[in-house]
Order: C-alpha cells, then structure tokens, then sequence
C-alpha cells in the first residue's frame, strides 16, 4: 500500500477502541482455555504424586487391584479416547523452512535522475506533473537503486501483455529457482501452490505459469489471488495454513509479487501518480511445511495469523482503488483519508493480536486503562490530561516488519506502536534500496534482518501489511534456529553498507 503525501497522520492508538474488537482477540484465548486449564492441574497433580511416600503409593496401587477388570478397561478407554480426541484435535504446526527473494539486474536500476528524464521526455507529463513527481521522490524515502521493469523506460512505455509476462515470468522463476537451489525442494514434492499478485491477472493464471514451468503433480492444489492489495502476501500466507491444517504430511509454496509492467499511470491526476513514484520491482518464494520432521532445518514457526476487513465500510473501500481519470486514463487512486483508514485498521487488528502475544501484565495495564478510558467518557470519573496506556509491544517482538509502503506509513507506525528506530530500521532500508514492492516487502525486510545477524533462535517476529479494501493484516512467528551469516539473498552484496542516513528530504534539483 502506498502512502498519501497530503493524507492526515494516523490517529491515536487508542483514541477509538472499540470494546468488540477486544472481545474478538480474547476470544482466541478462550478457544484454548481447556488446554490452560488442564496442563497446570496435571502438573499440580504429577508433583503431589511424587510427594507421596512409598508405602502410600503402594496402599493405593493395592486399593487400585480391587477394582474390576471391567472397569480398569473402561477408564484405560476413557482416557485413551480423551488422549486421542485432544491430539487429533491439536493444530499442526507450520514451519517456513526457508524464502528467496527477487534481486533485479543492475540494468534495471532506475536514480532519480534518470526517472525525472524520463518523465520529462514521455509525451503525456507536462512540467508541473513532472515537478509534483520530483517533491514526491525527494520525501519518499527510496534511494538510488531502485528498479523497475524495462519497459517501464521505453518512450512511451510500453505495457503490452507480451511485456508483463515476461516481468512475471522474471520475477516469480527468479525467486522460485534461488528457494529451491536453497531447500533442495523437488517439484513433484509441492502439494499446494497459493500465488498472489494483485493487478495482474492473465489467463492462463500466473500459478499455471509455475505449474506449467516447474511441471508440478496434476493433483497440485492451485491457487491464484488477484486485487488483495499489498497486504495480499500474509492472505496468502494465511490460506497455505489452513490447507495445511486439512492436508497432512505435504509441502506448500506461497509466492507474492505485484507486476509494474501494466500499470504505468500516464495521466495527470495527482492522486494517482504516487504508485509511479513509490512502487518497484520485487518477488518472493516461501516454503511452508507441516511436516515434523523440518522442524529441525526450518527457519521459523507460523503462531498466528489476524485479517481484519474494513471493506464493510464505503470510504475504507474506495480509499485505494482502481479507477480511470476524466481522460480514461487508468492507474490506483489513493484517497485523501488512507492514513486515517489504515490507522483504524491498524487498532481493530491489534485488539485482536495483542491479547494472544502480550505479556500478563500489559495486558492487564491496558485492560485498566480502557475501562479507564470508558469510565471518564461516560463521566463517572473526572481525570483531566489523563493519557490512556499503550502496550508495549516491544516486550512481546523482538523484531518487526511493517509493509514498506511508504515513508509516512513506517513514520506514522512507528509514533503509534512507540518503537525505536532499530526496530523499523529493516522497514526503512528495504524501502531505501528496492522500494515499494508491494506484497513482497515484508519479505526483504526479513532478508534484511537475518543479513545483519540479528535473527536469534526464540525471536518472535511481528508482520504487519496493510493493503486495499482495506485490509490490515498481521503475522507472527517464532525463530527456530539462529541465522548465521553470511546470508545467501538480495541483501548479501549492499548490507555491509547498511544502515544509511536517509535524510527527510533530499534536494534533487
């Protein structure tokens, strides 16, 4: 998703909780209540039994041999019924064994100077088009290394069909062929197959392109998501885990990717110019299994996965959307309230993921704070300038990935969640040197962390992406083993000169 320059800053974090969605997130607590329950009573019980003497447990053992043949074997059944329910019933664990990330060529790398010339020489920008592009590139954030596809530089460019096959074709087989070189992954292992990739849509669909390329098993369980958004990368993510859930013992692939080839704005409306500016080239190939057996190669642990939709609401709908100007000229329109929109998504998504990664005790300090919050509303209590509490999300990650969408979106992010600037550091360099690569973002930020070797085993890592319709969507998972370095991928030959100073703004002309 990108950022609105002229849009308003997200609102408080907490400036409109809404009970429903804390409701919401403590209903995932209470799904697991019984486990709760019952695995500290079994503990509290082992330890009494240790505690016993000797003689007692052998007058109990005695005790015991009086009761009936027929009922030793119904309670033996009972809890051998019980012990397979509980198991059968148990979510299988996801592991990502391992992604890749696309890294273009250098011939594809597009400066600001050379993107200012050829705005300037196109016939359909006039000067005061080029220059609301140039203030644009100059606060956006992005560097210099940037890429885009080829034929986004021709004069005109040119968006045929041809052309954006062949981007697709570059990026997804690009991705693909550097996960399996890492992984080992044999084609005809892939049980299922989810692709997403938002404004293009060919037919044959881009997951029958890999199906075709790779020749994947007829029985492959294929799937192609179209117009998600940016925040399509964690649906994706969301459905291989569901189909995983159904399907035991397999292997599924997820590849997220946004085609710029077709989606040239060559208008002049202000609102839809800034994809031009923000988005770039990028593709990404996860491998998640349920087998248990990776458990002891895989990288991470999929916890949790929290959608939230706010497409039942008109202005949340229409805030990002394809449309056409007054020349008939298509391209993505951003809404003057995005920020505001994605801030309300932001906290309907948090009420939900809070309650199953914060800590007891911030839990219970917002807890207080809301019915605070609500007892000075309603005017029972009088507190003026009282501030209400915002969790501290820092005790439950230790590493976060907010969808590089823009600068004002990792900014704004970053004020409400109260984060250091070492914790949207990976959001902000992946921004700097590939840009806004929409659904794949999240994943460069992830290469970005484990190239600086700070990926640690027992690391929770928080994914946040935000897309059109609107949707915020979060994911959590847990380090399983430490990332030595070097790491193989698109950071390994720039991350020794990263961090970089990314100033404000920087002066282009």
């Amino acid at each position: 998703m990108p950022s609105s320059s002229s849009s308003e800053p997200l609102p408080e974090f907490l400036s409109s909780v809404k009970l429903k969605y804390v409701e919401l997130g403590y209903r995932y607590v209470m799904s697991k209540l019984v486990t709760l329950v019952l695995f500290p009573v079994m503990v509290v019980l082992l330890l009494e039994t240790l505690k016993l003497d000797p003689s007692e447990v052998v007058s109990l053992w005695r005790r015991a041999q009086g009761i009936s043949a027929v009922n030793t074997l119904a309670a033996v059944f009972l809890l051998v019924l019980v012990a397979t329910a509980y198991f059968m019933s148990r979510p299988r664990p996801i592991f990502l064994v391992d992604f890749a990330c696309f890294l273009p060529a250098p011939s594809c790398r597009v400066p600001f100077a050379t993107y200012i010339e050829h705005a300037r020489l196109v016939p359909f920008f006039d000067e005061k088009t080029v220059r609301f592009q140039l203030r644009i590139l100059e606060r956006s954030g992005l560097g210099e290394e940037t890429c885009l596809p080829p034929d986004n530089r021709y004069i005109p460019p040119r968006n045929s069909l041809k052309a954006s096959r062949a981007e697709a074709e570059l990026v997804i087989f690009s991705a693909l062929d550097q996960l399996i070189g890492k992984t080992g992954l044999k084609p005809k292992d892939v049980d299922i197959l989810v692709v997403n990739c938002s404004l293009f849509s060919p037919t044959p669909s881009l997951s029958d392109m890999v199906v075709n390329k790779y020749k994947l098993r007829s029985n492959v369980l294929s799937f192609n998501l179209s117009g998600m958004g940016c925040s399509a990368g964690l649906i994706s993510i969301d459905l291989a885990r569901d189909l995983l859930q159904a399907h035991p013992n397999s292997y599924a692939l997820v590849v997220s990717t946004e085609i710029i080839t077709p989606n040239y704005y060559i208008g002049k409306e202000r609102s839809m110019l800034l994809p031009n500016c923000l988005f770039r080239m990028g593709a990404a190939a996860v491998l998640l299994s349920n087998r248990r057996r990776d458990r002891s190669r895989a990288k991470y642990r999929l916890l949790h996965v929290v959608r939230t939709h706010r497409g039942a609401d008109d202005p949340a709908y229409r805030c990002v959307h394809e449309d056409e100007d007054d020349d008939g000229n298509s391209g993505i329109r951003l809404s003057k309230d995005l920020m505001a929109i994605a801030g309300e998504a932001l906290r309907a998504n948090i009420m939900t993921v809070g309650p199953l990664v914060l800590p007891v005790t911030e839990q219970l300090r917002f807890l207080a704070s809301l019915v605070g919050r609500r007892l000075i509303t309603a005017g029972a209590v009088a507190r003026p300038g009282w501030k209400p509490y915002v969790p501290d999300f820092m005790r439950a990650f230790e590493h976060f990935c907010i969808h590089a969408g823009g600068r004002a979106v990792i900014d704004e992010l970053q004020r409400s969640l109260r984060l250091s600037s070492e914790h949207v550091e990976a959001s902000r360099m992946a921004l700097h040197r590939f840009g806004n690569t929409s659904s794949s973002s999240l994943w460069y930020e992830l290469g970005y962390i484990e190239a600086k070797g700070r990926m640690h085993r027992g690391d929770r890592v928080w994914m946040i992406g935000f897309g059109s319709g609107f949707k915020c969507n979060s994911a959590v998972w847990r380090c399983l083993r430490s990332v030595a370095t070097p790491v193989e991928g698109p950071w390994a030959e720039c991350i020794h000169r990263y961090p970089v100073d990314i100033p404000e703004v920087v002066k282009l002309l």
